[in-house]
């Protein structure tokens, strides 16, 4: 079975084994995956303060900042790659050492930074010399994005002290990671307090995939001359923000100026499209607020009803 716009039987078969908790999951044996470490906004579910939330009582309701690895089996000992550094990085760390462990569990061959807002490189501090204390782990940044680090403490010590050294990516040009491995970063409409914000396109032997965990809307990237649909066709998998599911889920807040496109506005966006083409859309990134959390919402079957598909914490996708 070809893989454009369809998960293959192999990578659906992972999926489901690896939708499960951490501890129950099944080994995965293909050569290079991703693995979804985190789905949740940058501060997670449940979120600090929110004393509701049953995720307090319930941690099998619980989710992590959102994140992925990539992994690389192929030789002695796995390489790995986490994308962005969350506030979760320890926890994190710790699952991807059970899917792919190595000799130093206490670092990886490098992070990818999306941007500046906390959820996405927060976790760097770890690597530092309190907890890790890395030695030379490369972090890929755009200009902005390192500049913000080479001049901002605490972040910058982590620079003078070797923990981490930055490796400033060009947008469209590839980092070669491997043998027919690469990630490619591009640049998205996002707010930019402090830095330029990416996506990467992920590109492996067989297969590839887009990670825009934060965006404006679609239609600001539409009047910069890129589209969406256009990405989406070029690749296998497409794990796209989902921070929040419609206009109205945060009571008394007016959220028609959220700098996010709604799942309602993007599953309207993409209704037109070829059902091998949605199949391919993994939603992630979802605010504490989000029902997609919810195993047994609606909103989650309206999305699996439509075609579409929602990034789980533990699933793995062969690349």
């Amino acid at each position: 079975m070809n893989f454009r716009g369809l998960l293959s039987v192999t990578a659906a078969a992972f999926i489901t084994a690896c939708s499960a908790p951490y501890s129950e999951q099944q080994s995965v044996t293909c050569p290079v995956s991703l693995l979804v470490l985190g789905v949740a906004q940058d501060a997670g579910k449940p979120q600090i303060g929110n004393i509701n939330d049953p995720a307090w009582n319930d941690p099998s309701l619980r989710r992590l900042a959102t994140s992925l690895a990539l992994i690389d089996r192929r030789g002695n000992a796995p390489k790995r790659w986490l994308f962005e550094a969350t506030p979760d990085v320890k926890t994190q760390l710790h699952h991807l050492n059970i899917a792919a462990p190595t000799d130093n569990a206490a670092t990886v061959d490098g992070v990818f930074l999306t941007h500046a807002h906390i959820g996405h490189y927060a976790g760097l501090l770890m690597f530092g010399h309190e907890a890790a204390s890395a030695e030379n782990l490369t972090v890929y940044a755009m200009p902005r994005m390192a500049n913000f680090l080479n001049d901002n403490g605490p972040w910058s010590q982590l620079i003078r002290f070797n923990n981490i050294i930055l490796a400033i990516m060009v947008e469209g040009e590839p980092e070669q990671l491997g043998p027919n491995i690469s990630v490619m970063p591009f640049l998205v409409p996002h707010r930019q307090e402090f830095s330029e914000v990416a996506g990467f396109r992920i590109i492996g032997p067989n297969k590839s995939a887009i990670f825009i965990p934060d965006i404006d809307s679609w239609e600001d990237w539409d009047d910069a001359g890129a589209h969406i649909e256009d990405m989406i066709a070029d690749v296998d998998i497409a794990y796209l923000d989902a921070s929040f599911f419609a206009d109205g889920e945060i009571p008394g807040r007016d959220m028609s100026g959220f700098p996010h496109p709604f799942v309602s506005h993007s599953m309207a966006r993409f209704s037109d499209l070829p059902s091998a083409e949605k199949s391919k859309i993994r939603f992630i990134h979802m605010n504490h607020t989000n029902p997609l959390h919810d195993p047994n919402a609606g909103e989650r079957k309206t999305v699996k009803n439509a075609g579409f598909n929602i990034a789980d914490e533990g699933e793995e996708i062969c690349l």
